[in-house]
This record gives C-alpha cells, structure tokens and sequence, in this order.
C-alpha cells in the first residue's frame, strides 16, 4: 500500500500533459476575420476594422492597400483593392503554420466543393465560382501541406486581379 502511495503522484504528475488541452495555431483562427475583405463589401468600413493600412501603387482609379491582421499568435498580410469605397478583390498571404486540411475544410464548409481543382507536384489550386466572384486557394506540401495564399475577386474586373500584380512584382 505504501509503494502504491509514492508510485500514484508520480503516476499522476507524467501523464497531466496528456490531460492537457493543446491548441493548434490554426484552430484559433476564424474566417470571420477574412469576412470584411470579400468583394463588394465597404472599403470604409474595412479601413475602421483594421487599420492602419499602408498604400500601394494604384492606376485605372484602382487603389491597393495592404493590411497586417492580428490575432492572438499570429499576423499575416491582407492585400485589398478598392473601386469608388467597394473592395472589388483582396489576396491573403497566408501563414505556412495553418493546416491546409483543417483550412480547406473550412473553406468548403463556407462555398461547398471547389468548381475547379489542379495538382502539379507538390503545389494545388482550388477555384471556387459563382455569379459574381471567383475564389482561389493554394496549398503546398513538403513534410506536411500548407496554405500559400486565398485570393477573391469580383469576375468582371480579372484583369485588374491582385494576385497576378502580386505575382509580376507590380
């Protein structure tokens, strides 16, 4: 009885870790936040939230700005274009920690099974369409798979689409 005595605190004190609650970085993380940056939301609305925003180069009366979301453990960039106050498309880089599993989980809990899907390599593209705007998602694997960026934006201005600026250096 007595070695049962000694042997249950130390029985206890090396498994309370597993007992213990440990959170995944993405987990914290809520779409919500990526809400205000959808096209044909306010633009003005969008620079109360988040705040202060830097300003990129801006041309067809287009202006770009670039916004660093916090929240709790992490920060990324939000880039967002604007037309006459209405954000017609934004690009979110995306932090490589996220599970691309959990995140795309998400994301076809929010507009269903992508239209589109392309794997080359170790790199995925997602699209997802409809009336108005056009969604895309990509991942990348290594040892594990990870988000790249999310990019959406209104179809009729395609041309003028963030993410092919990002891409070409502005």
């Amino acid at each position: 009885m007595k070695k049962l005595i000694l042997i249950l605190p130390c029985l206890v004190t090396i498994f309370q870790p597993l007992i213990a609650k440990v959170e995944v970085p993405h987990q914290a993380f809520r779409f919500e936040m990526l809400e205000s940056f959808m096209p044909n939301n306010s633009f003005q609305e969008l620079e109360k939230k988040y705040s202060p925003a830097e300003t990129l180069p801006s041309e067809n009366g287009i202006i770009t700005k670039k916004f660093l979301l916090k929240h709790e453990r992490f920060s990324f960039p939000v880039y967002a274009q604007h037309l006459d106050g209405k954000i017609i498309d934004f690009y979110a880089k995306l932090p490589s920690y996220f599970s691309h599993d959990r995140f795309l989980t998400d994301l076809q809990k929010k507009w269903g099974k992508q239209q589109h899907y392309k794997k080359q390599g170790e790199e995925a593209v997602y699209v997802w369409v409809n009336n108005e705007t056009e969604f895309i998602y990509q991942a990348s694997c290594t040892i594990t798979c990870f988000p790249v960026f999310l990019t959406g934006m209104k179809r009729v201005n395609k041309q003028d689409a963030l993410f092919k600026k990002l891409q070409s250096g502005f």
